[in-house]
């Protein structure tokens, strides 16, 4: 067991003490449902044929159908995607959605791979899980890696065995395929929504200044939280993607997010699929930087929105942030929280934190399965209630038991999937 599947496995076992949950309920919700381990083998546009490792952990479907996204990544493993799987499960629950948790993801480069490549890798993996997915059963959804165009193959390949379109198969389609609008911009708006009531809470004399922020990761999520927060008035000063990072030379100088990002767009294609820019590539008036530099920079707020375990033992110690953002999953390792709290910074966890994704996603499948559309406005409305209750019970949890946020999100997310567990016991329907 790897430490980021072991941590999370901690994170469970203190609530369901803290709950002082049966220790047969316990195992049961914490123990994935299935896990699918396969291989699928891809003709290379050289005419060789490689094969890639391949994942698909269904964690559990207490509350209703498996829901977690697919990553493309060469680290992929099975430790990483049941640890995945089962923050889908406890994110899922913590906002009151019909939903279960599950992950998937493929061993793979999908920047060395072209476009024709990738399109029949996506498709091969969709063959692959087919009998065990469906809008009833599991919906799978974009991570690290897997983009709109990506799952609108998969969805085409779905539907094509099924013999009819299924867009509620899958979420984080293009809108044009009955995707939901909003999405693309879901996480980063709900971590700000969250951002911003933290600051009223506990850091309120943030609000009479613009509140210095670094942003690890410039994804998806990472992209955009720093152009809502740049419009909101906080002072961006250091970003970071794979290839490095970047800050203002003048420490009063705010990094300009939307020009940074426009020019990683304006740098061409791999295999017409991802952005071949980065932000190392934007360096007039900046100073690069390495990302462990980003991590331990002097600011208000650190937003680590890349992979897990970026912030550990080895540099927890010279964090100085006030507050952590985690629009990731599992950035922080639990050797690190420990010395982080002692600090006195304050982590706004990943299953709160980053929980507009899969919000959005579950507006995007009832949107298919009732065959409506609705505008952006509406779809961002229901998304930020959605999180705002969620962050007032965390909140009141961890004032009335003196806990962490973490430890109060848990509380209330395996509270309410023990509470379903028990009930359908009782009805023999597990």
């Amino acid at each position: 067991m790897n430490d980021f599947l072991q941590d999370i496995q901690k994170h469970v076992e203190i609530a369901a003490q803290t709950l002082k949950l049966n220790p047969e309920v316990l195992e049961n919700i914490k123990t994935p449902n299935r896990i699918l381990q396969f291989i699928i083998p891809l003709k290379r546009d050289n005419g060789k044929v490689e094969t890639y490792p391949s994942f698909r952990i269904q964690h559990s479907n207490v509350l209703g159908p498996y829901k977690g996204g697919i990553r493309f990544s060469p680290n992929v493993n099975l430790e990483e995607v049941k640890a995945l799987a089962s923050i889908m499960a406890w994110k899922t629950s913590l906002i009151g959605l019909p939903f279960g948790g599950a992950k998937g993801g493929i061993q793979v480069d999908p920047y060395k791979l072209s476009r024709r490549e990738l399109e029949d890798l996506s498709r091969g993996y969709v063959r692959a899980i087919y009998n065990f997915i469906g809008p009833d059963i599991d919906i799978p959804a974009p991570d690290i890696n897997v983009n709109p165009q990506i799952i609108s193959w998969m969805v085409d390949e779905y539907s094509k065995i099924e013999g009819k379109f299924v867009p509620a198969s899958f979420t984080g389609k293009p809108i044009n395929i009955e995707g939901s609008k909003g999405r693309e911009i879901a996480t980063a708006y709900c971590g700000a929504v969250i951002l911003k009531k933290i600051i009223e809470d506990y850091f309120p004399k943030m609000l009479n200044k613009s509140p210095t922020v670094a942003i690890q990761g410039f994804g998806n999520v990472g992209a955009n939280l720093a152009r809502i927060l740049k419009r909101a008035g906080f002072s961006i000063i250091a970003l970071s993607d794979a290839k490095g990072a970047i800050q203002s030379i003048s420490k009063n100088k705010r990094l300009d997010s939307d020009t940074i990002y426009q020019c990683i767009k304006e740098n061409g294609m791999i295999a017409n699929c991802y952005y071949a820019g980065s932000v190392c590539g934007h360096t007039q008036g900046l100073q690069l930087i390495s990302n462990a530099e980003l991590l331990e920079k002097e600011v208000d707020i650190l937003v680590p929105a890349a992979i897990e375990g970026q912030i550990n033992e080895n540099n927890a110690d010279r964090i100085k942030a006030k507050i952590i953002l985690e629009m990731a999953n599992g950035p922080t390792a639990g050797e690190a929280e420990e010395i982080l709290e002692n600090k006195g910074i304050l982590i706004v966890p990943d299953i709160l934190a980053n929980a507009g994704g899969v919000a959005v996603s579950y507006l995007e499948w009832f949107q298919n399965i009732e065959q409506s559309y609705w505008p952006e406005i509406d779809v961002l409305e229901r998304v930020e209630k959605m999180i705002v209750d969620a962050y007032e019970e965390v909140k009141k949890i961890a004032i009335e038991r003196k806990v962490s946020l973490r430890q109060a999100a848990y509380i209330k997310a395996i509270e309410r999937v023990a509470r379903e567990f028990n009930l359908k016991k009782a009805r023999k329907e597990i």
